[in-house]
């Protein structure tokens, strides 16, 4: 294919930026995603038709991710022999009796999505397998389970030392960094403070017990028996009630045991074949999806062998299975297909050489520098829908700018900051790949998704804007991350405040 005349314009911007638009404006996701990636492929190919046809269906060929596709249906399987099996049901059955609120659900859904850090497409869709049974119960929206997964998915990726993401991170880092990559991850996580304010914003809200905005809504409607608010019948197929009286929570705990040894077992092996020597720097080195497929692999086996021996499912149970898990999954798999074909024509389109041309000497070394780094990870993450793919746009630029030992600490924060912008322009775009395995792990309609959370997701956002302002000038993160506390805390209680005066004003 040849170059394109747009490369490293203004309208690299375009094409992401109308699929946005289209989502929010027409709540139909499918056709908004394939309007924006044929108008990028119609402009890299200079308004070519044969061209944009070629382009189109090329770049979904090269950036087709087939493992994540696998390790996605495969989940979906185990998802419904959870189901089936009985699992689930006698685990919801379980967890109600411990769980007797709607506050301890929610605690205990965010809790989960902290604990499991491995991975942000493993924690999406294993937090909603496991909790939807009690969320349900417990009359919480599929909304507010999609925003705790997606909150406590990248967020808490982002700085655990032990992850994927800590892997891919280290590995954009270039070699004339006066840090080696790893070390470098390490020294950016107390100033992360997306990560740290949007953890603590989720729990902050679950203590209070408040909600606003479009949350708010589906959150009154749950209460009142409609989980979803609308779009129900895209769920109906799946949300059948498996009674299996054979079920216990065995059936549930021992699998997921399992994924969990295997996933990380698989990590560590593929880490240490590519040259780990100690267990944190296999993480680095591991091969993520390839280890999450072993995971999912040797979970189904063991599932076969477990449930047919105690005749809790029959073979032809088991077997049917895998096309109810492969048709759940077929939603999000669409999405995240269009969605990365959209990433490949924006990145050929020079969007990043486009972005690069504004970050000049003058206005990256002052005390903004973080500040302004951030908000343009956020434009990029959001626009793109890749966090990864940002990082690699980014984290390079500030590491060789800042490459002189006087200017470590700058540096240190400056990459900070553009991994939190990032995360949180990735956490609000309907384009993203973790946002539609939230959906996906939720059962929850995406748009229903992106439109709640964009609104929580503003107040930690709000509480970097100042948190960095004070990075920059203090290079001190606990007062940083303070301030930012402090901001986001001032938020919730004056959105608060003004929807109580606003209902004393009704009554």
């Amino acid at each position: 294919m040849s170059s394109s005349m747009f490369f490293g314009t203004w309208y690299s911007i375009i094409p992401p930026l109308l699929a946005i638009i289209l989502a929010f404006v027409t709540k139909e996701v499918y056709s908004s995603l394939f309007i924006g990636a044929f108008l990028g492929a119609f402009l890299y190919a200079n308004f070519n038709l044969w061209g944009t046809f070629d382009t189109f269906f090329t770049m979904m060929e090269k950036n087709l991710d087939i493992k994540v596709i696998i390790f996605t249906l495969m989940l979906g399987m185990i998802a419904v022999l959870l189901k089936k099996s009985g699992g689930s049901q006698a685990y919801g059955k379980f967890a109600l009796q411990k769980l007797k609120t709607r506050k301890s659900s929610l605690f205990a859904t965010a809790l989960l999505g902290i604990i499991i850090f491995i991975d942000d497409y493993f924690n999406c869709l294993t937090i909603g397998s496991v909790m939807r049974p009690v969320t349900d119960k417990n009359k919480i929206s599929r909304a507010k389970l999609a925003y705790l997964i997606d909150s406590t998915t990248a967020p808490i990726c982002i700085i655990a030392p032990i992850s994927s993401w800590a892997a891919v991170i280290s590995s954009y880092v270039p070699k004339e960094s006066p840090i080696p990559g790893f070390q470098l991850f390490i020294k950016t996580i107390p100033f992360n403070l997306y990560a740290f304010l949007t953890i603590f914003t989720v729990l902050y809200l679950i203590v209070i017990g408040f909600d606003f905005g479009l949350m708010e809504k589906h959150e009154r409607n749950a209460e009142a028996g409609d989980l979803f608010t609308d779009h129900a019948e895209d769920f109906k197929e799946s949300e059948k009630e498996c009674e299996n009286s054979r079920g216990t929570i065995s059936d549930l705990v021992f699998p997921i045991i399992i994924l969990v040894f295997c996933s990380v077992g698989g990590m560590i092996y593929t880490g240490l074949l590519n040259g780990g020597t100690t267990v944190a720097e296999a993480f680095s080195k591991c091969d993520s999806p390839v280890s999450l497929i072993f995971g999912t692999f040797i979970t189904m086996l063991v599932m076969f062998i477990y449930y047919t021996s105690r005749k809790v499912l029959t073979f032809k149970e088991y077997t049917d299975s895998f096309s109810e898990g492969i048709k759940a999954m077929t939603p999000a798999v669409l999405i995240l297909t269009l969605a990365w074909t959209l990433k490949g024509i924006t990145t050929a389109l020079g969007l990043g050489n486009f972005i690069g041309s504004f970050m000049t000497d003058s206005i990256l070394m002052s005390s903004f520098t973080p500040l302004i780094l951030f908000l343009i990870s956020v434009f990029v993450s959001f626009s793109t829908g890749t966090s990864w793919g940002t990082f690699a746009i980014l984290v390079p630029l500030a590491v060789l700018l800042f490459k002189d030992p006087s200017q470590q600490e700058m540096m240190i924060i400056s990459v900070s900051a553009i991994l939190a912008g990032s995360v949180c322009g990735d956490h609000v775009s309907p384009i993203s790949d973790t946002t539609i395995m939230s959906s996906a792990g939720a059962q929850c309609y995406h748009m229903n998704h992106v439109s709640t959370q964009m609104q929580y997701a503003l107040i930690p956002l709000v509480g970097c804007i100042i948190g960095y302002i004070v990075a920059g000038y203090t290079k001190n993160w606990a007062i940083s991350l303070l301030v930012g506390l402090i901001v986001v805390l001032l938020e919730i209680h004056i959105i608060k405040w003004k929807k109580e005066r606003k209902m004393k004003d009704i009554n």
